[in-house]
């Protein structure tokens, strides 16, 4: 059974600042000063990477004791390249990222094997990780002209 999930994301006055609501959760995305924005919050590709360390900690924290592992503390480190020239049409670079690469880090007496095998159980069970390496349809459904 599919569950839908929505967020709105509304520009403010505020430079390039936007902000984000779902579920009535709010959080600001900016840009750098030296891109435009006011550097009030991350940008979106920040938040990106952002979204996907989360996942793979929740499946983390969801999944260890099914799968009778364990450990103290988790934390995933995350980087992405991506070329602003793209996004910004002065070159004819990607507008996202290039490359992805992330570690996850466990403190935890299980051997390394365990350890390994378990990462790839969480990176199978990410939503965020499918996302991101097998793509998904995006389809804008309207563009709508409101009053003023």
């Amino acid at each position: 059974m599919l569950e839908t999930f929505k967020v709105t994301a509304k520009k403010t006055s505020k430079g390039l600042q936007v902000e984000t609501d779902a579920r009535g959760f709010k959080f600001i995305l900016d840009e750098p000063e030296a891109l435009g924005g006011t550097n009030t919050g991350m940008n979106p590709v920040e938040a990106l990477l952002c979204a996907f360390g989360a996942c793979q900690s929740i499946v983390c924290a969801s999944f260890a004791e099914s799968q009778d592992f364990n450990y103290d503390e988790f934390w995933i480190e995350v980087e992405g390249d991506l070329d602003p020239e793209g996004f910004m049409g002065i070159s004819d670079a990607r507008n996202g990222f290039q490359e992805i690469r992330y570690s996850t880090h466990f403190v935890t007496d299980e051997p390394q094997d365990k350890i390994d095998a378990f990462s790839d159980f969480m990176d199978q069970h990410c939503p965020v990780s499918d996302n991101l390496q097998n793509g998904v349809k995006v389809i804008r459904t309207a563009a709508v002209k409101e009053s003023r």
